[in-house]
């Protein structure tokens, strides 16, 4: 059994969850073999416990951000054209590639040369996601007199996709409508103590502990100010604190009281399978913060911080505010990663 997955390079959410329902295969199929094109970097992968052939591709655009709050909107649509003009070229190129690895089935997150080329070589293809391109790239008018012909092309390929899964708080999927079921959350949850977790971090007294996550962009924050702050302490989320203690990033969220973040797929569902607090501050325009900000209340407590208390280090009452709100009357379910995977497997059978 031989599975490529197709993994968007746009931030970690997509990476992180994809590596999830890679577990998840390789649990119920041990001998197969999982290929991963993709161009998140290959440290992101040093974690999984199974075996990936992992090959840099570049495999979508994406969104191109200044920082993890700021978009250039204009350069995105440009990369996209360059990159949807030549589409017929990338589709003949990796179905070829798709043949030579004996491919028994490819599954996309989400971008949309995994299920053109999978078409084009006669193969099978699950879609795995909570948004798709076109829908995203819809709500930017520049994409009309930069990349007119992106969007379509987009939708043309995503409608070849012979399943789709599609994940809560989502957008778009119109193109693959007919062959697309919801499952649920995927998200990373922690197995370690978090008691054990704090003690390691340091974190020893009574103020609640707030953790700054901008994911791979980053924003330019007062750091030193906030760690000076008498009413919250600040955990440690760099690489080096992770690999000194032998821990994964949930593992930070689970020993957090309150992650603060903008709101996106990989952070919102770890904050709520941890049962931690998330303050969120806005994104820019971004049409999946809306359905984030709308939906993220039914699942975990939450509140919008504005970006110049953000930026300023003004995150005191904000922390206080959200740790005061009641929890959410239930706990929706995680297992969307071992949901995706019966899929999967059954459809190598």
């Amino acid at each position: 059994m031989r599975v490529v997955f197709y993994i968007s390079g746009h931030g970690f959410g997509h990476a992180s969850r994809a590596i999830e329902v890679i577990e998840q295969v390789a649990e119920r199929r041990p001998r197969a073999r999982i290929a991963v094109r993709t161009a998140v970097p290959a440290e992101f992968f040093a974690r999984a416990r199974t075996t990936i052939d992992l090959q840099h591709a570049d495999v979508d655009t994406g969104m191109v951000q200044i920082d993890s709050l700021r978009l250039d909107v204009a350069e995105t649509a440009r990369r996209a054209a360059a990159f949807y003009t030549t589409f017929p070229d990338r589709v003949e190129r990796e179905a070829t590639l798709l043949r030579q690895m004996g491919a028994d089935l490819v599954v996309g997150d989400i971008p949309p040369l995994a299920f053109a080329a999978a078409a084009h070589a006669g193969l099978p293809s699950v879609a795995v996601a909570n948004f798709t391109w076109d829908w995203i790239y819809g709500a930017y008018p520049e994409f009309q007199t930069l990349a007119p012909d992106a969007i379509p092309t987009i939708s043309r390929a995503y409608a070849t996709a012979t399943c789709a899964l599609r994940l809560p708080l989502h957008g778009g999927f119109e193109p693959m409508r007919p062959v697309t079921r919801d499952i649920p959350f995927i998200a990373r949850r922690s197995v370690r103590d978090r008691r054990e977790t704090r003690r390691l971090l340091g974190i020893e007294d009574a103020r609640p502990a707030v953790l700054p996550s901008f994911g791979s962009y980053g924003v330019r924050l007062p750091l030193d100010a906030l760690a000076r702050s008498s009413r919250f302490s600040i955990v440690p989320g760099d690489e080096a604190t992770l690999r000194r203690h032998g821990l994964a990033y949930p593992d930070l969220v689970a020993a957090a009281d309150v992650v603060v973040s903008k709101p996106g797929y990989g952070i919102v569902s770890e904050c709520m399978a941890n049962s931690t607090a998330l303050l969120y501050s806005s994104r820019g325009h971004f049409i999946e913060y809306d359905v984030f900000v709308a939906g993220m209340p039914r699942f975990l407590r939450c509140r919008e911080i504005a970006q110049e208390e953000l930026l300023a280090g003004r995150w005191a009452d904000a922390v206080e505010a959200v740790l005061g709100q009641p929890s959410p009357p239930g706990s929706p379910r995680v297992d969307g990663a071992g949901v995706a995977a019966d899929e999967i497997v059954s459809r190598c059978d």
